[in-house]
């Protein structure tokens, strides 16, 4: 595996670390992630929702409280209509939830990758029209839907848009937008997703019905939807997913939350992280919206009792194992397209299209590209002469630009500069191909090459080692703050076994700290015992062993 050594400063960091009552390795990560003052530290380390950024400038907020609060006075039939993804049906759950709560008629609905597709389609219109709604209120969409929002304008019914996708030049028409992308709004923080937009929009309605509503019971939705979204974990972010980690994580979660947890093998009265809902909650909620129906997650985020919350859990269980058993076949060919049409080492953006692929699955298979080659990433799903597209990208690329600079192939797209959708007619692949290489061409590479890690701290001794307490401090890790990756070497075996029957078990000693290692798919490569190793990875609480352990997941050894 490629590694580069971040140049420490360790004068600064023992600064650092006596003003914070830190220790030098955690001060060198903060720095790395520059924090280079206390003040700075201590908000990173102990975010408090008193600290969100106030939402008065959040332009339309206020119009769209007061709108919703006639719809509950009144007790109007209103429709939530969420996308199809985490952000989206979390953002719908929460506006409806709370809807409902303080009175109104409300029907939650969402959009179907499969019929119509990203946003509010001419499908979802149906759908929308068809529940006899006043109210219409979407969620992780409806930017772009100038055409469908007019036409329920046109019916007499009124529509409030929240999202946090890229805004288009042209004026929206509905009654209130709330997207902190519009140039002209004043909210200052930008990087919130739909969920947190939704619980904002949901305190000022509270507020404009006079009602007493303890939101902090939806901030687990938050944070699913905000890290499922590869959203920055930074500011307001940082500090409502940390909250709604801990919602996440306690004994008395919602009966889905638990039911997932269990399928999902997470120890109950574990203290979830990022990465157990980016790589364990997070795809399972995705996945019938991806295979199938996304209402099925729907129905198990809003499950009252732990039977029914089971059942659900259990279905979506299975579809995520189908999931990635086709994601796998799916990554497999495209991979060996690209090196066919490309070569091992593509220079600049790159596209992989097949016949019989599936559409629910080339969003992954995009990032599993962007981590193999390293360069921006297409994946698209052909079917009867259409393709279906999916985009990701590394970190600080304008990947919306360059996929804008060849619209003129695309039949439609949407999305932002990380990730991106697109439909495309099949005849125009290899066109939109060769100008989307060209249009990646012209922008600078991100200097930052995706598949080397960066090593934050190299720990020699074992006073070196940061305690269970720091590291649980710096999480949640994520976009915008990446998991700290050390080097530490000078580590003796004292066990190796295989588990799983591919990946690597470690027990070794450094020092008199004695640490665990999980290496995922190093069995291959088991060490003797007694062999002093260098080992790359991350550190995190040890939960089976607990009393401030903490563990290693392994990259790489020698």
């Amino acid at each position: 595996m490629k590694f580069a050594l971040r140049p420490p400063d360790l004068p600064a960091a023992r600064a650092l670390a006596d003003a914070c009552g830190i220790s030098v390795t955690v001060a060198q990560v903060l720095l790395h992630r520059a924090h280079t003052d206390s003040e700075s530290v201590r908000d990173f380390l102990s975010p408090k929702l008193k600290d969100l950024t106030p939402p008065d400038t959040m332009l339309d907020r206020d119009v769209a409280a007061e709108r919703l609060a006639r719809a509950v006075r009144a007790k109007e039939r209103v429709v939530v209509f969420g996308d199809y993804d985490v952000d989206g049906t979390t953002s719908a759950v929460i506006l409806g939830d709370v809807l409902t709560l303080l009175g109104a008629d409300v029907v939650t609905l969402l959009a179907s990758r499969f019929e119509g597709g990203y946003g509010l389609s001419d499908a979802a219109l149906i759908r929308v029209r068809d529940a006899s709604p006043t109210l219409v209120v979407t969620c992780d969409c409806g930017s772009s839907d100038h055409d469908r929002i007019q036409t329920l304008r046109g019916l007499g019914i009124d529509v409030i848009v929240v999202d946090h996708h890229l805004v288009p030049k042209d004026p929206l028409p509905a009654n209130a937008f709330l997207n902190p992308h519009r140039p002209e709004c004043g909210f200052a923080y930008k990087h919130m997703t739909s969920a947190g937009l939704a619980l904002s929009l949901a305190g000022a309605v509270r507020a404009a019905v006079g009602a007493a509503v303890d939101l902090r019971a939806w901030l687990d939705l938050v944070a699913l939807g905000t890290i499922a979204d590869v959203a920055p974990l930074h500011g307001d972010n940082r500090r409502l997913v940390r909250a709604g980690l801990s919602v996440l994580s306690s004994p008395n979660a919602r009966p889905g939350i638990a039911a997932l947890r269990d399928v999902a093998k997470l120890r109950a009265g574990t203290q979830l992280g990022a990465s157990d809902v980016g790589f364990k909650l997070g795809p399972r909620l995705n996945a019938a919206g991806r295979l199938m129906d996304p209402g099925i997650t729907l129905q198990l985020l809003k499950s009252k009792t732990a039977s029914e919350a089971r059942t659900l859990a259990a279905r979506i269980e299975q579809l995520n194992q189908e999931r990635k058993s086709i994601e796998a076949r799916v990554t497999e060919a495209a991979i060996a397209q690209v090196r066919e049409i490309y070569g091992n080492e593509p220079k600049s953006g790159i596209v992989a299209a097949g016949r019989g692929w599936h559409r629910g699955v080339v969003g992954i298979t995009a990032a599993r590209l962007v981590d193999t080659f390293g360069v921006p990433s297409i994946v698209i799903a052909v079917e009867d002469g259409v393709g279906h597209g999916s985009a990701r990208t590394p970190d600080d690329f304008p990947l919306y630009d360059c996929i804008a600079a060849c619209r003129q192939e695309l039949t439609a797209f949407g999305g932002h500069q990380a990730a991106a959708g697109l439909s495309i007619q099949e005849s125009r692949i290899d066109v939109f191909r060769a100008a989307f290489h060209d249009a990646c061409a012209k922008v600078a590479m991100p200097a930052k090459d995706p598949r080397v890690l960066d090593v934050d701290v190299v720990i020699e001794d074992e006073g070196l080692f940061p305690t269970a307490k720091e590291l649980r401090d710096l999480e949640p890790y994520g976009e915008g703050n990446a998991e700290p990756i050390f080097l530490v070497k000078n580590a003796r075996v004292e066990r190796a076994t295989v588990v799983g029957e591919t990946h690597l078990k470690l027990n070794l000693k450094i020092g008199y700290v004695t640490l665990s290692g999980f290496g995922a798919g190093l069995a291959t490569r088991m060490p003797r015992q007694g062999q002093i190793l260098s080992v790359l990875g991350s550190l995190a609480p040890d939960t089976w062993r607990g009393g401030g352990a903490i563990e290693m997941r392994v990259r790489d050894f020698e």
